[in-house]
């Protein structure tokens, strides 16, 4: 039997998975760790990876604070790409619910997560979630090149 080629395979079916965790409030310092020894050991450099760990940490907090207090990340190397998914059971979201500019510029100290998170990214989407995980609310999926 011949192998499908990867491009045509689903996305959670393609790559190497890294790491996979659900997550709460209590377990984001850990989340950060994990997500740094992997985007570490897969190459990349700082500052993106700095960069990256930072997006993965808004968008986890995010689905503790406003989706139910808990997540689900996925962490996988996709060719010279490091992806990252984070799905939670909240009430979903659209993407066109970031502001194209900096928010918080009124002196409110929070609405900046997604947005720095889509700005560091080379690639940076949200969608709704997946029944089948367990996580109905969205799907945020960030990703970097390694090189």
């Amino acid at each position: 039997m011949v192998s499908p080629d990867p491009a045509e395979l689903p996305a959670e079916e393609s790559g190497r998975r890294l790491l996979q965790r659900r997550f709460t409030a209590r377990l984001l310092p850990q989340l950060r760790l994990l997500v740094e020894e992997c985007a570490a050991r897969e190459g990349l450099c700082e500052p993106r990876r700095g960069e990256f760990v930072l997006a993965v940490d808004e968008i986890a907090g995010n689905a503790v604070e406003h989706a139910g207090g808990s997540g689900r990340l996925v962490l996988r190397r996709v060719g010279d790409e490091l992806e990252c998914r984070i799905s939670d059971a909240g009430p979903g979201f659209s993407e066109e619910v970031i502001p194209e500019l900096l928010p918080g510029l009124d002196g409110a100290p929070k609405g900046r997560g997604l947005w720095l998170a889509r700005l560091v990214a080379d690639r940076f989407a949200v969608a709704e979630g997946a029944p089948e995980t367990g996580m109905t609310g969205a799907v945020v999926t960030v990703t970097v090149r390694l090189r």
